[in-house]
């Protein structure tokens, strides 16, 4: 397990984290005056300064990506499905673009939360197909940009409007599916905000093996909760044995990044450079 109390040169920060602060030009700035390496951008974030700014700022920062959040979303009724294979392949693009070594998916939930305008549905297990059947076309055309994609299980808390894939286990079994050859091109980004609670989720991990874990995302689980979206913590502040499921990633030969994603209002009302300083000091202490 690598030692990361004297540096933090695998700390990358997801930038909702600090998404009220300012916009993403803003962000990767500071990230470089904190010595930050590494980001991974939201497409509204990108979107709000535009494709070409966003490309240079990253690159006149010296910065690295460590994905890009996010594809997927991949349910709706039939009258969206252009829709959303349009904008998945349009995320793709925009990843290239940018450098980005994987799209993190949060696949979707029910069709109308997912979808807004989509026809009302009860039927979960009809969601969970068509993520898999709108997550193949993906990784056609990612193939082609030599892309991988990042499959997120998200807390069966978000099961309805969010992500119907929930656990590891599941998020596995498709890439099996669809992916038996391992080829690298798809695989899961594992949040241990969402993961921790998961008596399988050692096993699985094992399962993945280096060449499906392509992202590792850090915060922590407050007690309580008062918010499930907006409520994450501060690594060290909650319940969650951050590096235990650290060291299980890292004994599969996983290298890359602990990306760190607070979605928090109490976060996002504070400085960012207080934010980022926490950030980095509790790198080193805690993840």
């Amino acid at each position: 397990m690598r030692d990361f109390s004297s540096d933090h040169r695998w700390l990358s920060l997801n930038t909702a984290t600090v998404r009220k602060q300012g916009d993403l030009v803003e962000i990767i700035n500071a990230c470089a005056k904190q010595g930050i390496r590494a980001i991974d951008p939201w497409r509204d974030q990108v979107a709000s300064v535009g494709l070409e700014r966003a490309a240079r700022a990253v690159r006149d920062a010296g910065l690295e990506l460590s994905g890009y959040c996010r594809g997927g979303m991949f349910t709706s009724d039939a009258s969206r499905r252009g829709e959303v294979r349009d904008d998945n392949r349009r995320c793709v693009d925009e990843a290239t673009a940018l450098g980005a070594p994987c799209i993190v998916l949060v696949v979707g939930g029910l069709p109308q939360y997912s979808r807004p305008g989509s026809e009302v549905s009860k039927d979960i297990a009809a969601a969970r197909g068509q993520v898999e059947e709108a997550l193949a076309d993906m990784l056609d055309y990612a193939r082609q940009a030599n892309l991988p994609l990042a499959i997120e299980p998200l807390h069966p808390a978000y099961a309805a409007d969010r992500a119907c894939v929930n656990t590891t286990k599941q998020a596995l079994d498709i890439c099996d599916r669809l992916d038996p050859a391992r080829s690298g091109m798809l695989g899961v980004a594992l949040d241990v905000y969402h993961i921790w609670w998961d008596p399988e989720l050692m096993s699985q991990v094992a399962r993945a093996g280096k060449d499906r874990l392509l992202a590792f995302h850090v915060c922590d689980w407050l007690v309580p909760t008062k918010d499930i979206l907006n409520d994450r913590g501060m690594m060290g502040d909650g319940v969650i044995d951050i590096k235990s499921v650290r060291a299980a990633v890292e004994a599969e030969g996983f290298a890359g990044y602990s990306e760190i994603e607070i979605f928090s209002n109490a976060w996002w009302s504070k400085p960012m450079g207080e934010v980022l300083q926490t950030c980095i000091a509790r790198h080193k202490t805690v993840v």
